[in-house]
């Protein structure tokens, strides 16, 4: 805990954590003001959530990852674990902790509030199906993703031990993986598909048995959505952006009618346990 309260301390002091807090909450203000008369509830809050699942802000995710166990500064530790009370998986689980609570509490610190205005405000759009399932499901995916993020930023630290060829390795290995899986749909692997997917986990009741009150998605609103997002993805593929069309399918790949939770808790779940065993297992073997 002492560890965990420092490195927290240490974080929260960054100009990093600070510059990323104001920029997120500035962009998250943009949209939210820029498409509060143009989109539905569910499309709204998933344009929200686009940066941190898709572009820009899973790049503050890594680079924060990759620095407690990496270059000198794992040689530094070598004293403290032998002078101190400190064995290395406390000092190694306080430092994925503490980056992991200040990416997931910077994210939900800057999004909740905007989606209790985006849900309970009286906007100029027709009424949506949005439940209270679908948010905090939302809320809940997107926190893991970003957990898998300083995961994985953790892991190629550790292997690789410098922190800059860590980040670059992860961003050239991590986009392009993303989007090839996001011509397959797969939401519970790519992070681009689960996006797409956020408007229909939104909409999803507590269970099964209830009536589905879902309300189809907008036309207008799809479309404009669609072409937001995938600019960007076009942008991070370094093709040109097509031209509008009337039809897209974008938000409307098979509408992601077999969305499951579970799969996609498990999908990203999974590899974030293994990133933080294997980094473990190789701190303490082969580091210290």
């Amino acid at each position: 805990m002492a560890l965990l309260r420092h490195d927290l301390r240490t974080l929260w002091g960054s100009w990093l954590v600070r510059l990323w807090f104001a920029t997120s909450a500035l962009l998250t203000f943009f949209l939210l003001t820029a498409n509060w008369g143009k989109f539905q509830t569910a499309p709204l809050i998933a344009s929200l959530l686009f940066p941190y699942l898709v572009f820009p802000w899973f790049l503050v995710a890594v680079v924060l990852g990759v620095s407690p166990v990496s270059g000198s500064r794992a040689e530094a530790l070598a004293d403290g674990f032998l002078s101190r009370p400190v064995t290395r998986y406390e000092y190694l689980f306080a430092a994925w902790a503490a980056r992991v609570l200040t990416v997931v509490g910077t994210y939900l610190a800057v999004i909740v509030p905007a989606v209790v205005l985006a849900v309970f405000a009286n906007r100029p759009v027709a009424d949506d199906a949005v439940t209270v399932y679908g948010v905090l499901g939302s809320l809940g995916v997107v926190s893991l993703v970003l957990t898998l993020l300083v995961s994985l930023g953790f892991l190629l630290g550790t292997l690789l031990r410098r922190p800059l060829l860590s980040v670059v390795v992860l961003i050239f290995v991590w986009v392009p993986i993303n989007l090839i899986l996001n011509t397959f749909s797969l939401e519970e692997l790519s992070p681009i598909s689960l996006n797409q997917a956020i408007p229909t986990l939104l909409r999803q009741p507590w269970s099964e048995a209830e009536p589905d009150t879902e309300e189809p998605l907008g036309d207008d609103e799809a479309e404009i959505y669609a072409q937001q997002a995938a600019a960007v993805v076009n942008w991070l593929a370094g093709a040109q952006s097509p031209p509008p069309q009337s039809k897209n399918d974008f938000l409307h790949r098979d509408n992601y009618e077999d969305f499951s939770l579970l799969r996609v808790l498990l999908g990203y779940g999974i590899p974030t346990l293994a990133a933080v065993a294997l980094a473990t297992l190789c701190f303490c073997s082969r580091d210290l």
